[in-house]
């Protein structure tokens, strides 16, 4: 685990408060548990909640949140389209859009739970009929915005 210096701690602190800027919350105090909690997950990349908020009470805090009826996707999200349209916007240069999609797939007893992704097969049974199965999971769909300018600013500084 690399802890950060104060120097990205204040870059930290400065992109959730861009990012969270633009939050749709009917309580303004979520907005600043969403901040609260974006700063302790950027302190701990890849790391669990727990790890992250590093005691009892800020964990708690940060599953109360997440678990909250007036907190969804589109209050949570708001800010960052924003923030990344402000960015896009501010850009002189062309934006290049590197896209992903993931598929997380699980095993589950009741799948409509999860959601369906389609079906697969797993072979032919005994008689040479397909066997089908109903597969559940998740797709992320992600995207990567960045300039030609700034990833020639990347290579060159990476080239050294």
């Amino acid at each position: 685990m690399k802890w950060a210096s104060g120097e990205e701690t204040a870059d930290n602190a400065s992109w959730v408060a861009g990012e969270v800027a633009g939050c749709d919350f009917r309580d303004a105090r979520l907005g600043k548990r969403l901040g609260s909690l974006l700063h302790q997950l950027g302190g701990s990349i890849g790391g669990t909640i727990p790890f992250a908020c590093q005691d009892w009470a800020n964990t708690k805090a940060a599953y109360r949140f997440l678990s909250n009826d007036d907190v969804d996707e589109h209050n949570i999200l708001a800010g960052h389209f924003q923030a990344t349209r402000e960015r896009a916007n501010a850009s002189s240069d062309p934006l290049l859009i590197l896209q992903d999609t993931t598929e997380f797939s699980y095993r589950r007893n009741e799948p409509e739970q999860v959601g369906f992704t389609g079906k697969a097969n797993t072979g032919k049974d005994e008689a040479g009929r397909w066997r089908m199965h109903t597969v559940c999971g998740i797709l992320m769909h992600s995207s990567l915005a960045f300039t030609f300018l700034a990833t020639l600013r990347v290579l060159a500084a990476t080239a050294d």
